[in-house]
C-alpha cells in the first residue's frame, strides 16, 4: 500500500505571477510560494489552467516550477502539470520537473484533435516515462480539455505503477465516487470544482486542488476541518458563503485570475501582475466587483475563523 498522506489536504493552483511588462516574474512567484507556506496548505499545483499554462512558453514553465521549488525548500508538496500541445514538449517538461524531484506531475489529455483513448492512453504513459521515478496524477477537466476520463481508460492508466490518482475536475461528483471505488485505497482522488468542495470531500476525494483556492486558503482549510471533524453543518454553511465570493469573482468583464490577483493585492499586499493574452484583464468597471470580493473574503474569514 502505498503512503499517499502528502497529497490529502488542500492544494492551492497556482497563479501565474507576470512583472508590468507581462514576463514571468521570479520574485513574484517565490513571493506567492512564501505566502502558500504560510497559510499552512498542504502543497501547490504549478502550471495548469490557473497557472495559464496554456498561454506560456515551455521555457516560460520551467522558470516558475524552479522558483516554486526554491521558495519552498521542501515545505510543500509539489505537483507540477506539464501537458503541452504536443508529446515532445510535455516529456521535457516532466524530465525537468523530475529533476528538481517535485512529489508529482500531472497531465490533461491531448486536446484539439480528439483523439482515440489508445493515443490518450500513451500520450500520458509517453510522459511518465520522461519522469520515471516520479508519481503521475491524471487530470480530468472534459469540459475544456473536450474528452473525459473513461473507466476503461481509467483502468488501463492503472497499469502504469507510477500512476496515483486523478485530480476530478469535472462538475458530476459521481464521477470522483466511481473512480475512488474502481482504485481504492492505493489510489488518491483529488476534488477540482471548488463550488462543491465538500460534497467532493465527503464521496471519496482525500484532497482538493482548486483555483480559487489561492485567494481566500484559510476558508478551504477550514472547510476541510469541518469534513474532517463530521461537522457538515457548518461545512455547509461555510461551502454556500465560498461559492457566494466565487459567483461574484466570476462576475467581472475581466477574467477571473485577473480579479483574483487585484484581490490578493488588496487583502494581503501580493503583487502578482496582470493575465496573459488572451485572457481579458480586468478593467476600471470591475473595481467594484474586486473591493466587494475583497470585502467578502474578509468579512467570511472573521466570521469563521477564531
Amino acid at each position: 500500500m502505498r503512503n499517499l498522506d502528502k497529497y490529502k489536504g488542500v492544494i492551492p493552483a497556482f497563479y501565474a505571477c507576470y512583472d508590468d511588462n507581462g514576463a514571468v516574474s521570479p520574485e513574484r512567484v517565490q513571493a506567492l510560494t512564501r505566502y502558500f507556506v504560510e497559510k499552512g496548505v498542504k502543497g501547490v499545483y504549478v502550471n495548469g489552467s490557473s497557472g495559464e499554462c496554456i498561454y506560456q512558453s515551455v521555457e516560460d514553465r520551467k522558470i516558475v516550477l524552479e522558483n516554486v521549488v526554491e521558495a519552498a525548500k521542501g515545505r510543500l508538496t509539489i505537483i507540477a502539470h506539464v501537458a503541452c500541445n504536443s508529446t515532445k514538449d510535455s516529456m521535457t517538461l516532466a524530465a525537468h520537473a523530475e529533476q528538481l524531484s517535485v512529489d508529482a506531475i500531472a497531465a490533461i489529455p491531448p486536446i484539439y484533435f480528439r483523439l482515440p483513448e489508445h493515443a490518450i492512453a500513451k500520450y500520458w504513459n509517453d510522459i511518465s516515462s520522461a519522469a520515471p521515478n516520479t508519481d503521475f496524477v491524471i487530470y480530468n477537466i472534459p469540459q475544456l480539455a473536450g474528452v473525459a476520463l473513461t473507466m476503461p481508460l481509467f483502468a488501463e492508466m492503472r497499469k502504469n505503477p507510477n500512476v496515483i490518482g486523478v485530480k476530478n475536475s469535472s462538475m458530476p461528483v459521481q464521477d470522483i465516487q466511481m473512480f475512488k471505488q474502481a482504485a481504492g485505497d492505493d489510489y488518491i482522488i483529488f476534488n477540482g470544482p471548488d463550488e462543491q468542495f465538500i460534497s467532493g470531500r465527503v464521496i471519496g476525494a482525500e484532497g482538493g486542488i482548486g483555483g480559487t483556492y489561492g485567494v481566500m486558503p484559510e476558508l478551504f482549510l477550514k472547510m476541510d476541518e469541518y469534513v474532517k471533524a463530521g461537522d457538515m453543518e457548518n461545512a455547509r454553511k461555510l461551502q454556500f458563503d465560498v461559492n457566494s465570493i466565487i459567483y461574484k469573482m466570476c462576475s467581472a468583464h475581466g477574467n477571473m485570475y485577473g480579479v483574483i490577483k487585484k484581490i490578493l493585492k488588496i487583502n494581503e499586499n501580493l503583487d502578482l501582475g496582470s493575465v496573459a493574452a488572451p485572457l481579458a484583464p480586468v478593467t476600471s468597471q470591475d473595481q467594484s466587483v474586486i473591493e466587494e470580493s475583497a470585502k467578502m473574503i474578509r468579512d467570511t474569514k472573521a466570521a469563521y475563523l477564531i
